[in-house]
């Protein structure tokens, strides 16, 4: 048997933010058999934590319904939250997560009523940009909803994602994916999941609303992203989207699929280089035994 633990990430409270499960040991277990049990969870993501740490870390491998992945955000802090309770008594404030992107450090703070988990992203790298031309279709927009003064581009923190400007919220929402669309273009680029972002929020106090689509990882529409927010809070900082070279701002994104999420982004350039953390809140919902 093997235990598991669901929470929700990115969420202000249950039943809302990104579903995870977490399983508690990974020892034995092959990749193969890792991927069946992520597509029978079938979340966004499931991760699998070994807990025998080594030289201070814990190896975490997170795999969707279709793919293992090298990195993802909501993974990494649902997991550092088990890592937390289960192994460090509930105390410590930092955690290390070695996966295949990296070692990823996590840091716990509370802040007001709940902790908020923060995790340092990899510097992102930056690949090709695309015209509107070859995304409006994929997305179901028209040209004119996209937002001409900055571009459409890749960006990688350890999983890349096609960033897309959009003019307005109303677009956002109106925003549609055309598989047969979306599939032609993934096959001519680096990155393989499309986040799309405009600067108006759904709710007063937060900044921007995030959507991400990702068919080729087996996630039609994601309800909140780590990873890509980090990609795109370098974007950002690289393109100087507020016109400075640093932002600290409350995404919105899953509220077009009523799963209401909140990730916090912060990042900077300094000496030629982007720093980059992203956060929220964790709530763990359940927990049971898998009995393949």
């Amino acid at each position: 048997m093997r235990k598991f633990e669901i929470l929700d990430v990115f969420a202000q409270r249950a039943y809302e933010g990104n579903q995870l499960a977490v399983f508690t040991d990974s020892r034995g277990l092959t990749a193969d058999e890792m991927q069946h049990m992520a597509a029978e969870m079938h979340y966004s993501e499931t991760s699998f934590i070994d807990p025998d740490k080594t030289d201070g870390a814990y190896r975490v491998r997170i795999f969707t319904p279709a793919h293992e992945v090298p990195f993802a955000g909501h993974p990494t802090l649902g997991t550092a939250d088990v890592v937390r309770r289960l192994f460090e008594g509930g105390k410590a404030d930092e955690i290390l997560l070695d996966m295949q992107v990296g070692r990823i450090p996590v840091t716990v703070r509370r802040e007001g009523e709940r902790d908020v988990y923060r995790m340092r992203q990899v510097e992102p790298e930056f690949r090709s940009q695309l015209p509107a031309s070859r995304l409006a279709p994929v997305i179901g927009l028209d040209e004119a909803d996209f937002d001409a003064a900055f571009p459409i581009e890749e960006v990688s923190t350890g999983l890349a994602h096609i960033i897309v400007p959009l003019r307005s919220l109303d677009a956002l929402k109106r925003a549609r994916t055309n598989r047969d669309a979306y599939f032609a273009l993934i096959a001519t680029t680096w990155a393989k999941n499309v986040m799309i972002f405009c600067p108006e929020p759904h709710e007063p106090g937060n900044h921007i609303s995030v959507r991400m689509f990702a068919d080729y990882l087996g996630i039609p529409e994601d309800p909140a992203t780590g990873s890509g927010c980090g990609c795109l809070a370098g974007y950002m900082v690289r393109h100087r989207f507020f016109g400075r070279p640093e932002v600290d701002i409350r995404a919105e994104q899953g509220y077009e699929i009523d799963r209401p999420s909140l990730l916090h982004l912060r990042a900077r350039e300094r000496d030629g280089h982007i720093e980059i953390t992203v956060g929220g809140s964790v709530v763990p919902v359940a927990c049971g035994e898998f009995g393949a």
